[in-house]
């Protein structure tokens, strides 16, 4: 969440200056003044950025969330099994099964954010329509519930003509019960009216910010505000699922079926209780529901191409000072890498190459696969096993005896995967 504390500029900062902020360049990520405004604007590096009035940036990020709200940490990676963004701690306690896992920024570029602002637009729209539909259908159904209501008592009127003083009785308890029921979903019907009408103007404001939020965020910001909107929308679309579901949005015509024995009795008035029962018929009305939130997510899983069609692009390159032969190294799902040395040791590297620790393994390692957040199985063909070895606990944990050399292995979907081999 964006804080209240005034926005520095950083060049100034970097001059040891203190200057506040009056611009905001979305590709550079930092605050400029008015002075270096104009030279950002002039340079020849710099001046098809985009910036934006400071005021405008922090009205439009104060309900963009870019931290966890689990962990406290900065939302970096992204799983397409959930769907969702997630920290580097989420990893382990909530997607220690997940496949996939990537990074956010990566994510975010290759998200077409015009096409989610339309889909959401849309999808807005949808909504809006069937809720406009309900109000309208609501409120003729008040109306026509008071002329069947009319009805019922014009038909009482014409009993009374066959009956004598006790008949006054029955239609006083009659109209009194016609009211209350037409009361009763009257005020449900006004009721359902106020909700939808709250539900609307949620839903307005919703366009709004999406259209604030595309246009005048980063991308990030951008991609985590469509995120927020969206989960804000599915709550709207099972919303209107629930009255689809239930009773409340269904059309209600008020009846009585009369008495048949009224004609039969009219002798024996004094003992009747009733002139007839007054129900209410509830009828379904059509709604199409189908929107392309519920279809799709933001970011959509992408379709198993043909292995013979896929090219492999570099997206980092790491220097790594390694003079031995290396057998095996697999990126962590954190960044970090591990580089084993073949028939050697098993180094851990920062995620720009950086020596963070040799593990503590013993044995002639060939190579290695990650299990989870801290956990690794490794091979050992000279000892006919599988290792599964914690690295931040550096332990062995567990180590699985082989009838068989193996010398790679992998890990999908829960299982591992061995190349066995001869000695």
């Amino acid at each position: 969440m964006t804080s209240s504390k005034p926005i520095p500029c950083v060049p100034c900062h970097y001059g040891e200056v203190n200057t506040k902020a009056e611009f905001w360049c979305y590709n550079c990520d930092e605050g400029l003044c008015l002075t270096c405004s104009g030279h950002h604007k002039r340079s020849m590096l710099s001046h098809h950025h985009k910036t934006i009035d400071i005021k405008s940036y922090k009205l439009s990020n104060q309900a963009i969330k870019t931290e966890c709200d689990k962990h406290g940490q900065q939302l970096n990676l992204y799983c397409p099994g959930h769907l969702m963004p997630c920290c580097e701690e989420c990893i382990p306690t909530s997607h220690s099964k997940c496949s996939g896992i990537k990074r956010l920024a990566s994510v975010v570029e290759e998200t077409k954010m015009e096409k989610s602002k339309e889909s959401l637009d849309k999808d807005i729209n949808s909504i809006l329509d069937i809720l406009n539909k309900i109000v309208t259908n609501k409120s003729e159904n008040i109306k026509r519930g008071e002329q069947q209501c009319d009805s019922i008592k014009g038909r009482v009127i014409k009993f009374r003509k066959k009956i004598n003083e006790h008949l006054d009785i029955l239609e006083k308890k009659l109209c009194q019960e016609t009211d209350t029921i037409l009361n009763k979903e009257k005020s449900n019907a006004s009721d359902l009216i106020n909700e939808i009408e709250a539900k609307r103007g949620k839903l307005d404001g919703m366009k709004d910010y999406l259209h604030t939020v595309t246009t005048q965020s980063s991308k990030l910001q951008s991609f985590l505000g469509v995120h927020q909107i969206e989960q804000q929308v599915h709550q709207c679309q099972r919303y209107v699922e629930d009255l689809d579901n239930g009773n409340r949005a269904k059309m209600f015509d008020i009846k009585m079926k009369q008495n048949d024995e009224i004609e039969k009795t009219l002798k024996k008035l004094e003992s009747l209780e009733s002139l007839g029962e007054v129900t209410v018929v509830k009828t379904d009305i059509p709604m199409n529901r189908e929107t392309s939130v519920k279809r799709e997510a933001q970011v959509q899983s992408r379709q198993q191409s043909n292995i013979n069609n896929m090219t492999m692009n570099i997206e980092t390159k790491i220097e790594i000072n390694m003079e031995k032969f290396i057998s095996d190294m697999i990126c962590l799902m954190d960044g970090r890498v591990i580089v084993v040395k073949q028939n050697d040791t098993a180094n851990l590297l920062t995620s720009d190459g950086k020596l963070q620790k040799e593990l503590p393994i013993s044995g002639r390692v060939i190579s290695v696969t990650q299990i989870n957040q801290n956990t690794m199985a490794m091979t050992y063909p000279c000892e006919g096993a599988i290792k599964i070895f914690n690295i931040e606990n550096e332990t062995v944990t567990k180590v699985i005896k082989l009838d068989k050399v193996c010398y790679g292995i992998s890990f999908s979907n829960n299982s591992p995967g061995c190349r066995f081999g001869e000695r």
